[in-house]
């Protein structure tokens, strides 16, 4: 591999980059509040949003499709916020339903469009290798914003804020590396710390997702793969691998009487 194609490689690990530092710990307390899915329920609506504002007529680079992916994503937020406070108990199965019909409803809009099928391979794995270093400083601010309220602010935010942070992080990861990718940097990583002493915790999942995002760009590149899939087949290993080393989980004992 030479250099040109490092060079080439440099943009897609600092995309790479801004999404892991934002979803390795928005990721470990999605795990801890059981909300597994909420990303990909709100990446897919981020994405219908994109596709509609498409399929209304809309720039795919424009403003107005940002704004309408923000506004879908945000919605969606709130939608599940709402939710979460009246039927508790079943918020996981309803954020299923909430992934599942907005990926119907963009199939319905994507079935006449002859480009169809290339838009939503782009939405579920992403197009990390086009990505422009220019195009990233918009990005890197908003994530700066995010992760400075995320750190100091968090306990003050309340739920609603959690999700509003989520939503607006999702929306413009899921552009830059899809919605595969985008699950897998939010959950994977925070499963491989999952088991291991929390102060270690926050290291290891941000180091698996990182060694996942290196190892993954240079297979891709070396054996000419898609970028998106080998990335995340990398990082689930690396989460593999740090879970099975950390052994099997201790069962709980159960109570007396």
């Amino acid at each position: 591999m030479g250099a040109l194609e490092l060079s080439l490689l440099f943009p897609a690990f600092i995309a790479g980059l801004l999404v892991i530092s934002t979803h390795v710990p928005m990721g470990r307390q999605v795990l801890a509040r059981g909300i597994v899915f909420i990303d990909l329920a709100i990446a897919q609506v981020a994405g219908l949003g994109v596709t509609a504002a498409a399929a209304f007529g809309f720039d795919g680079a424009g403003w107005t499709v940002q704004i309408s992916a923000v506004a879908a994503a945000l919605l969606a937020a709130l939608l599940l916020r709402w939710t979460e406070r009246r039927w508790p108990s079943v918020q996981e199965a309803l954020i299923g339903v909430l992934f599942v019909f907005a990926a119907s409803v963009e199939l319905l809009l994507l079935a006449n469009n002859p480009h169809g099928g290339e838009h939503l391979k782009d939405l579920l794995v992403g197009q990390i290798l086009w990505v422009s270093i220019d195009s990233l400083w918009p990005v890197a601010a908003m994530y700066a914003v995010v992760l400075a309220v995320w750190f100091l602010a968090r306990d003050r935010i309340g739920r609603f804020g959690f999700y509003a942070l989520f939503a607006l992080v999702v929306t413009q990861s899921v552009q830059l590396v899809g919605i595969y990718l985008v699950f897998a940097t939010l959950i994977a990583p925070a499963l491989a710390a999952r088991f291991w002493p929390d102060r270690f915790g926050l290291a290891i999942a941000y180091g698996v997702a990182v060694a996942g995002y290196v190892i993954g760009l240079l297979a891709s590149a070396a054996f000419d793969l898609p970028t998106g899939a080998v990335i995340v087949v990398a990082i689930v290993g690396l989460m593999s691998v740090s879970i099975l080393l950390r052994g099997p989980e201790k069962p709980v004992a159960p109570a007396d009487g």
